[in-house]
Formats: C-alpha cells, sequence, structure tokens
C-alpha cells in the first residue's frame, strides 16, 4: 500500500470546525486499493501490473467504487481502511464509458459508507474536498476550477468533467466531497489547468458522480452496461498543431491490423473533415455499435488516402474478473 508517512500540508488540510459534517466519519469512507494484474494482461504494458489508489464506500454491503483503470483485468484486490482492517475484493465491474469500477468487499470493512451527493450542483468556485486513503492528512481543501468537455487520448470522452485545483498527489480513486459531505465525484488524472495570466497549474479531474446513477443497477446485474459496445479502433491519438496525430497503437487493435501506422494524421471519418479529439471520437461513436466499418482518411507524410477500419468492443480484449 501507499506508504503513510507523507501528509497534506496541515493549513491545506479540511478542519473539523470548518465544515457542516462529521468530516473523520466522511473520510473514513475512502479506503486504499491495491489491484495485482497478470502480466499477459492487455491493459499490463500500459498501466503495470500493480496498480494502487483509492476506493469510496458506497454501500452499506461493502461496495467500493474507485476509478476502474485501476481495476481493469485485476486477478486479485486487497482494500484497506483507515481503522487497518484489510480485505480482499471482487472486481465487478469496469464502464468504460464513464471509467468509472466497481469493487466488492469480501470481507467485513466495518466502515461508513459515503453518501453520494450531486456533481450537477457542484459549482466552480466551491470549495471542495479531495480525499485519499488516511484520513485528515490526505485531505486536501481544492476549488472547483472548471466544469467542461474532457476527451482522453485513449477513446474516452466525457461531456462534462470536473476539474479541481489544486492537485492531490495521490489522486486515483479519490474522493472529492462537496460542501454538504456527500460524493461528488472520483478523481481520475493529473493534469495541468490554466491559471492567472496563462500561467499553468496542476489540478485533478473528476469523473461525476452524477455518471454513476444511470449505470449503477446495470453494473451491478450484468457487470456491464445493458446496450451495444461503442466502436473502438485502438488508436492513441493526440492533437498536435491542429492536427489529429496517431501517437501510438493497441497491440493487436482493429486500427494496428488494418496497417495504420504511427504518425499518420486522422482527416475525415465518414468524409467529414474532423476537428478536434472530441469530434473525431464522437463521429467514430455515431456510425454503429461496436463492429462497425469505419471510414477514414489519413494522411501519411504527404499522401492522403481512405482507408477502412472493422471496430471491436475494446472489453473483448481484457481479461475478465473472476471470483476466487
Amino acid at each position: 500500500m501507499p506508504k503513510r508517512d507523507w501528509q497534506i500540508p496541515p493549513q491545506m488540510q479540511p478542519k473539523p470546525a470548518e465544515v457542516a459534517f462529521d468530516l473523520d466519519q466522511a473520510l473514513n469512507a475512502v479506503v486504499a486499493l491495491k489491484a495485482e494484474v497478470p502480466e499477459d494482461a492487455f491493459t499490463a504494458p500500459v498501466l503495470g501490473t500493480t496498480r494502487e489508489g483509492n476506493g469510496v464506500v458506497i454501500g452499506t454491503d461493502g461496495l467500493v467504487l474507485t476509478i476502474g483503470y485501476l481495476v481493469t483485468e485485476a486477478e486479485s484486490v486487497w482494500l484497506t481502511g483507515n481503522t487497518g482492517v484489510v480485505v480482499p475484493g471482487h472486481v465487478v465491474a469496469y464502464d468504460q464509458s464513464t471509467g468509472f469500477g466497481l469493487v466488492q468487499a469480501l470481507g467485513r470493512l466495518n466502515l461508513p459508507v459515503l453518501a453520494r451527493g450531486s456533481s450537477r450542483i457542484a459549482a466552480v468556485g466551491d470549495r471542495v474536498i479531495m480525499a485519499s486513503h488516511g484520513g485528515r492528512n490526505h485531505a486536501l481543501l481544492a476549488q472547483i476550477a472548471a466544469k467542461r468537455e474532457f476527451a482522453g487520448y485513449w477513446e474516452y470522452l466525457l461531456d462534462e468533467a470536473i476539474f479541481t485545483a489544486p492537485a492531490h498527489p495521490h489522486w486515483g480513486g479519490a474522493a472529492l466531497i462537496g460542501r454538504d459531505g456527500r460524493l461528488q465525484g472520483v478523481g481520475s488524472l493529473l493534469i495541468q489547468e490554466g491559471g492567472e495570466g496563462g500561467a499553468k497549474q496542476q489540478g485533478n479531474m473528476i469523473v461525476p458522480i452524477d455518471l454513476l446513477e444511470p449505470v449503477l443497477d446495470d453494473l451491478l446485474r450484468l457487470g456491464r452496461v445493458d446496450r451495444p459496445a461503442r466502436p473502438w479502433l485502438g488508436i492513441y491519438t493526440m492533437e498536435a498543431e491542429g492536427n489529429l496525430v496517431i501517437a501510438s497503437l493497441a497491440e493487436g487493435g482493429p486500427a494496428q491490423r488494418a496497417e495504420i501506422k504511427v504518425g499518420d494524421r486522422i482527416v475525415e471519418v465518414a468524409g467529414e473533415k474532423v476537428m478536434g479529439l472530441a469530434h473525431l471520437f464522437r463521429r467514430i461513436w455515431a456510425l454503429g455499435p461496436a463492429g462497425t466499418e469505419i471510414p477514414l482518411t489519413l494522411a501519411r507524410e504527404d499522401d492522403v488516402f481512405r482507408i477502412r477500419v472493422r471496430s471491436a468492443d475494446r472489453n473483448d480484449f481484457l481479461k475478465k474478473p473472476h471470483l476466487h
């Protein structure tokens, strides 16, 4: 588990007298999470085989919400509470669209549940708490710096993500706690945010909790969302000087099989010029479910050409969780 000999500077920690809820009870709902992933897992080369972060207890039965990349393809998961209790966990689901992951504790955590709030009412400028496992020493007073669209190069898109600053140093799966003491989101990334005068400051990208409610029942019942999977190409795309450039390819993925190359530039999808990552993903997803052929116009050096890529379901490439 992450070392606990570090702490947020005391002046940046929340104080019980400054909040209108039981601070320690809220923080005790955040657990440390450690996942072990097989070396031959599809995500191992990028995300590693040992992943450590946080989770939030959201169910009285020990259901824990986390960020999905921590537990994707995990063969073992361990959860540790602030009280010192350590129990194994079972991966229930990972939703590709939202990025959330669910883990069921297989022993008694004896920890409080953090009630789910609303990310819709979270406003830019609100004071919030970013909390990782470890109580007050690992809780950070932060501010919502922005709410806006987020496009990730790994074929991921949120219509509206929450961005907070300053950055929490152990953000993965951390709880974003609003002024009402309820969960507003789960930490996903470390990002660079624009500050005053154009200066850059580090912050965190948060997946809003409101995205969980429409899919939770499906994830608990089926382990996935009950709708057709989005088409996935296995491209890692970056925006550079107004171009969409293929920076990397998923090994054995549809784009690699179609002989797309690193450095190729994506010009059009189905004959429509694409402007930015978000537009690219929306155009691909609008053509149909996983398995749909995706017509692309690519530029390679001075050559412009068209290609059709048979998309896939990303989940078909991942190891499925097993209950031991």
